[in-house]
């Protein structure tokens, strides 16, 4: 897939659920949310999933339909992260992560773990 589909919340929490089983129907990703809308709103979304190309139908059991991603995860979720960065904090990161330390969502282990991951990259970009 060339280009990765802009998602609701809703949509994007289905898509979640299916990642999780790999594979699934519509009755299945209804079973798996919290609080889940009525089964016929569950369908609509699977369907305009379908229509954005991030799953797709991959045989019949009984008479549902079974679905697959098709899109990564890590490439939804990078492309979800950079739309909310570039919305929320004009792209920049240390902005969220000073945010997310205010609110006491990221611990000093978690800071040290994100400065060997940028050490890390930071090395490998340099040797290639």
């Amino acid at each position: 897939m060339g280009r990765l589909p802009d998602l609701s919340r809703f949509e994007l929490q289905c898509l979640r659920k299916l990642w999780n089983r790999g594979e699934a129907t519509v009755r299945d990703i209804h079973g798996d949310l919290d609080d889940a809308p009525s089964y016929s709103t569950v369908r609509k979304i699977v369907e305009r999933l379908e229509e954005k190309g991030a799953i797709r139908r991959v045989r019949k059991s009984d008479k549902a339909w079974v679905y697959r991603s098709a899109v990564s995860p890590s490439a939804m979720l990078r492309k979800e992260i950079r739309r909310f960065l570039d919305a929320a904090f004009d792209g920049a990161a240390a902005p969220l992560v000073a945010q997310l330390a205010d609110m006491d969502e990221v611990t000093l282990e978690d800071i040290r773990d994100l400065e060997r991951a940028v050490a890390d990259r930071e090395d490998d970009d340099a040797a290639s």
